[in-house]
Order: C-alpha cells, then sequence, then structure tokens
C-alpha cells in the first residue's frame, strides 16, 4: 500500500486535469458512441506508457529530443484542425437523440488515437515523470507504484466515460452541445497553443 496509493494520486493528479483527450472522452460518453472502446484505448495507452516509463523507455525521449519536437508539431497541427471541427459543430448544434446516425468504429478508434499519442505532454507526464517516481520505490515498490498508477487511469477514464450519461438530460437541448462544442474547440486550441509555445 505504501506505493500503490502513491501511484494512484500522482496518476490521478495528472490525467484529470482538463485537456484535449478528456473532453473527447467526455464528449464520447455523452454521445454513448463507442464509449467501451474509447475508455479501453485511453486506459491501456495509459498502461503501456507508463510501464515503458518505468522499465527505462524515458531515457531514449530524453536523448532523442527532435522525436518530441516531431510529435509536438503534428499534435498542434491535429488539435487545432479538430478545433475548427468542433467549433463548426457548433454553429449547428443537435439534441442528444438527434439522428442516429453514429460516427464509425474505425474514426473513433482513429480520433482518440491521435488525442493520446500525439501529444507530447503524454510522455513527458506519463513516461517520464510517472516512470521516474516508480523507479524510486525501489525494484518491488515501483510495480506496485504502476499498478496504482495504471488503476487511478482505469478507474478516471471508466467514469469520465461511463457516467457522462448522468448529464444525457442536459444534453437532450442543441443549446448545451453548442456550449460543449465551444469549450471543447477552445481547450483544443489551448493545448495546440501550449505545445507550439512550448
Amino acid at each position: 500500500m505504501t506505493s500503490l496509493l502513491p501511484g494512484f494520486l500522482t496518476m490521478a493528479s495528472l490525467i484529470v486535469a482538463i485537456g484535449a483527450q478528456n473532453a473527447y472522452v467526455l464528449r464520447t460518453g455523452l454521445a454513448r458512441h463507442h464509449v467501451g472502446l474509447v475508455v479501453t484505448v485511453c486506459a491501456l495507452s495509459d498502461a503501456v506508457l507508463v510501464v515503458a516509463g518505468v522499465v527505462g523507455i524515458g531515457g531514449l525521449v530524453t536523448t532523442h529530443p527532435g522525436v518530441l519536437t516531431a510529435v509536438r508539431w503534428v499534435g498542434a497541427a491535429y488539435l487545432v484542425g479538430y478545433g475548427m471541427l468542433c467549433l463548426r459543430n457548433a454553429r449547428h448544434p443537435k439534441a442528444l437523440h438527434a439522428d442516429g446516425s453514429a460516427p464509425s468504429r474505425g474514426g473513433v478508434l482513429a480520433t482518440v488515437l491521435a488525442l493520446t499519442w500525439l501529444n507530447p505532454h503524454v510522455y513527458l507526464d506519463t513516461v517520464l515523470l510517472v516512470g521516474s517516481i516508480a523507479n524510486q520505490q525501489g525494484p518491488d515498490g515501483r510495480w506496485w507504484f504502476t499498478a496504482g498508477a495504471v488503476a487511478a487511469s482505469v478507474a478516471w477514464f471508466t467514469a469520465l466515460g461511463y457516467g457522462a450519461r448522468l448529464l444525457a438530460p442536459l444534453f437532450a437541448r442543441p443549446s448545451t452541445w453548442r456550449v460543449l462544442d465551444v469549450a471543447i474547440g477552445l481547450v483544443m486550441f489551448a493545448v495546440a497553443a501550449s505545445l507550439v509555445l512550448g
């Protein structure tokens, strides 16, 4: 428990912040389209990144800063494009029970993978920071710390994705979707700007 709980709390403090990935998970949960897929991809991605940091991949990221630079620019471009799409959707919002048309599984998968893996902050926070803290726990403690971090990720994305349905009555009104889409678009632009400005 001395390593499990700190791992849980460290990871929770990093992933609860509003960001592109969380905004997408929330939107997917509200629309109830492929929620399980999105939650699974986010949680598994975090698990892979944390384990990569614990086994020392963080050193590779530090010795090859060009990789993070490339990811930063590609990620910023993607976020700007996604933000513009959200603002376009805000011009013609639909209620939660609109026309029944759902995004394709492939489209949802591509979006969540891009929002997760094209964000350099995920490498700095999850691989370098969580990985380095985990390795300070000793040979056995580091894996308990990792288990706590992965548990936090699973708990957060599950709660965000499946808990969003509690807000369904509020999002039955198109005006609420307009506000959410504008907010998500602005978050995307803010994250993109932070990536570009370093």
